[in-house]
């Protein structure tokens, strides 16, 4: 049995699934330990030093387990730390699995995963087992096919093509959990519906009784969630639906949770506004670790924004340690504030805080924010063509692929644009493959749009300006790196919308501006300056 369980901890075959899927992010061992390590210090430290894992009442819920790798890695903790209170190893294994340990799996393929990781068998009765303690075959790893839960959309009558009836059906319905399209999940029973059950339901606390068959309480919850579900938007748009996991576990009133999760939620967007301002809010958040870029911790998945992890602590509140882990530096950390004075969102890099202190202390009350349009400023989508020949009194229309003509008349939005001086900058970020690599230009190279020149909304709109020199004035700004360092504190994501300028000040528009300039007017010390420039490549013109 000794052998048996010190076999199952050989990490080498989750390390190679962890690389697998860039559809189920898979969590490598390393990662777990390290959460795991966390929790563990933080039980210590709220309970006198006691060891987590020599108390035989704790438990631990993993509410979308994968691989079962956290499980296992709890399991082989518990059952050495126990060895003292419970000498026989199987009795102490049986104790473990039955009364400690216990998993909701988010597929049946991940189900029999993790019951073949944790209890060396698909089946926890089985001969196999290395448990004893069993009567069924899922154990405490639960998995069932749940169904979505199709509301909205529109009621079409249809006739039927073999009887000639009419038939109505419903057309366009979502999920009321977790938003997926019908048309995308309502799938036959040989394939997922990835209607989990965690989060589709209105009472947690009830789902879970019916899930084990008794009223349970988790001490800990930790996992990896599944972070988006396909939202039927243009090209492989997403929707994140990691925070509603997040949202149903703080519901359960668990001691600690801790979780990966993207990052960007950092900096809200996308249904995750009113998830980011409860996070930042609420100060039983105690630890935040970041990495700015993924593939530091899944390697080769391209998950731009970075991912973290956190430790929510619900008897122990105060500021958080935010450590954040950035190319070659030695890990940052710093006990500080979830929000700044001024902030809307949280400040990753520990260094950008005394920065953007700085900044705000000078006394500016202008964003740069309020010169940059909201999206579609001229009413066309970034699939709209222009005419490849102009014709007398066309527009030119920057476009995804280049520029086109369209004509005046054809503008139903942001006329007051089209005869001034204006900056375009593209929506999305510059690409940098599976990883957000640093240095790099925080946005793509801004242009300057004439009079008589619009787009599309593959860019939005910066001004608008009245003359040549105020563009050009605005533009030299643009480009600096101190200027697209404020950008990327509130840049979480690929996509540059408004808001991430809400940092940025504005200037008077009757100079070129350099770095050395802005550095002096804020008064950056030279540690500053270097982390700015590590971060944040020259915009070389193009």
């Amino acid at each position: 049995m000794e052998n048996l369980l010190a076999r199952t901890h050989n990490p080498d075959v989750l390390t190679c699934i962890a690389n697998l899927s860039n559809d189920e992010v898979f969590t490598p061992p390393e990662m777990v330990s390290a959460m795991l390590d966390m929790v563990a210090e933080a039980w210590a430290a709220d309970h006198g030093g006691e060891n987590l894992w020599a108390n035989p009442d704790v438990t631990f819920l993993d509410p979308f387990t994968k691989t079962g790798v956290f499980l296992r890695e709890i399991t082989r903790r518990l059952v050495e730390g126990l060895e003292a209170q419970i000498p026989d190893l199987q009795e102490r294994v049986n104790h473990v699995l039955t009364k400690q340990v216990y998993g909701i799996a988010i597929t049946a393929l991940t189900a029999l995963m993790a019951r073949r990781s944790v209890y060396c068998s698909k089946r926890a009765n089985g001969k196999h087992s290395i448990c004893t303690g069993f009567d069924t075959p899922d154990g405490n790893i639960w998995f069932e096919r749940i169904e979505h839960t199709w509301t909205g959309g529109t009621r079409e009558s249809r006739v039927d093509p073999l009887t000639g009836d009419e038939i109505f059906i419903y057309t366009g319905r979502k999920c009321s959990y977790c938003g997926a399209r019908e048309n995308d999940y309502r799938r036959g029973d040989d394939l997922e519906t990835h209607a989990y059950a965690f989060i589709h339901t209105d009472d947690i606390k009830q789902r879970i009784n019916e899930i084990f068959g008794a009223a349970m309480h988790f001490d800990i919850v930790i996992g990896n969630p599944p972070y988006q579900l396909s939202d039927g938007g243009f090209g492989k748009s997403a929707a994140p639906i990691y925070h509603e996991f997040v949202e149903q576990a703080k519901a359960l009133d668990p001691r600690y949770l801790t979780m990966i999760i993207p990052s960007r939620w950092f900096s809200g967007g996308k249904g995750l506004d009113d998830f980011r301002d409860a996070m930042l809010n609420d100060d039983r958040l105690r630890s935040i670790t970041d990495y700015l870029n993924a593939s530091d911790v899944f390697a080769g998945i391209g998950l731009k924004g970075g991912v973290c992890y956190f430790l929510w602590n619900r008897d122990n509140r105060g500021e958080c340690t935010v450590t954040t882990h950035f190319k070659d530096h030695a890990p940052s950390i710093a006990t500080r504030p979830l929000l700044e004075t001024g902030a809307d969102t949280f400040i990753r890099f520990n260094q950008g805080v005394t920065i953007l202190r700085k900044v705000m202390d000078y006394g500016s009350n202008r964003s740069f924010a309020d010169m940059v349009s909201s999206a579609r400023l001229f009413g066309f989508r970034t699939y709209f063509k222009g005419r490849e020949a102009a014709v007398d009194g066309d527009l030119v229309v920057y476009q995804n692929g280049g520029t086109g003509y369209v004509g005046r008349d054809e503008v139903q939005s942001g006329t007051e644009w089209i005869d001034a001086w204006k900056i375009f900058v593209s929506y999305a970020a510059p690409g940098t493959g599976n990883r957000d690599t640093y240095p790099h230009r925080i946005i793509s190279t801004p242009f300057i749009g004439q009079p008589g020149e619009i787009s599309t909304e593959t860019y939005l709109a910066i001004g608008p300006f009245e003359t040549r020199t105020e563009v050009d004035s605005a533009l030299s700004y643009l480009k600096c790196r101190f200027t697209r360092f404020l950008i990327l504190l509130h840049k979480a994501s690929q996509h540059v919308t408004k808001k991430v300028y809400s940092f940025v000040p504005q200037q008077s528009w009757d100079r070129t501006w350099t770095d050395e300039e802005l550095y002096a007017k804020y008064g950056l010390t030279d540690e500053e300056i270097a982390f700015i420039e590590s971060i944040v490549r020259p915009m070389e013109d193009e």
